[in-house]
């Protein structure tokens, strides 16, 4: 049986030294496409995605974002578009090398018994390389605080490396999620899992970027933060109404 047809959406600013790598890796996989959404990075990423994407004709596609930047604004985008494609499996992947694109199968395959697959650091088999003591401590609390508040039952809420049924996502309201950063991968699971979908997780290694800078800062880290309690909040008042 053939594996499903699957396209990964990866939003990009300032990854032109990593790009070609992770394309390389996904490229692997005769059932995978890539969409790389370039929020006008500085660096020349946008003209390095447009040359993968010649050299991958068919395979490879390039979105080139002019609205306000943001890693939820690129991901609205990517996703409106590839829930048009003709796929089964629409996926999320950091362009830093952080994620193994050799775990991308095992995702896709899993989806088979979930609508959404997190590629997930905190449940047997998973694992962290080369991140500082604090940032492990940093990690493991915000998990723990946001199954707290949201009572999400995944292990790790915050991973960006996720594939989705194409059908799941489609269904997700996108034009009301108003979250940025990464507490946008929060927002996400939280209202499809309100929506009734089925959540899976898959072991990968997770390794600190090799090239470039952290795109965390304090007001991710404050967005994120708050982001479990107005999601909270939100639900209540739309519960609230609907008595």
């Amino acid at each position: 049986m053939m594996p499903p047809l699957a396209l990964v959406v990866v939003p990009t600013f300032n990854e032109r030294a990593n790009l070609p790598t992770l394309v390389a890796g996904l490229m692997r996989h005769p059932n995978v496409k890539v969409m790389v959404v370039d929020d006008q990075s500085p660096d020349g990423t946008g003209e390095v995605a447009d040359a993968l994407a010649r050299e991958h004709v068919g395979r490879v596609e390039v979105m080139h974002r002019t609205d306000r930047r943001g890693l939820g604004r690129s991901y609205i985008d990517g996703i409106r578009k590839a829930i048009r494609e003709p796929v089964d499996v629409v996926c999320q992947m950091d362009a830093d090398l952080s994620h193994d694109p050799a775990r991308l199968p095992d995702l896709v395959a899993a989806t088979d018994r979930a609508d959404v697959v997190i590629g997930s650091r905190y449940i047997p088999g998973g694992r962290i390389v080369n991140w500082p003591l604090r940032r492990r401590v940093l990690s493991r609390f915000a998990n723990a605080y946001i199954r707290i508040v949201t009572r999400l039952r995944a292990r790790d809420c915050t991973s960006g490396y996720r594939c989705w049924r194409r059908e799941a996502l489609a269904a997700l309201p996108l034009d009301r999620f108003i979250s940025d950063g990464y507490s946008f991968l929060v927002e996400m699971l939280y209202v499809a899992s309100r929506r009734g979908c089925r959540i899976g997780e898959v072991p990968i290694t997770f390794v600190e970027r090799r090239q470039g800078e952290s795109k965390l800062s304090r007001a991710v880290l404050l967005e994120s933060a708050i982001t479990p309690w107005r999601l909270i909040a939100t639900r209540g008042a739309a519960e609230g109404r609907a008595r």
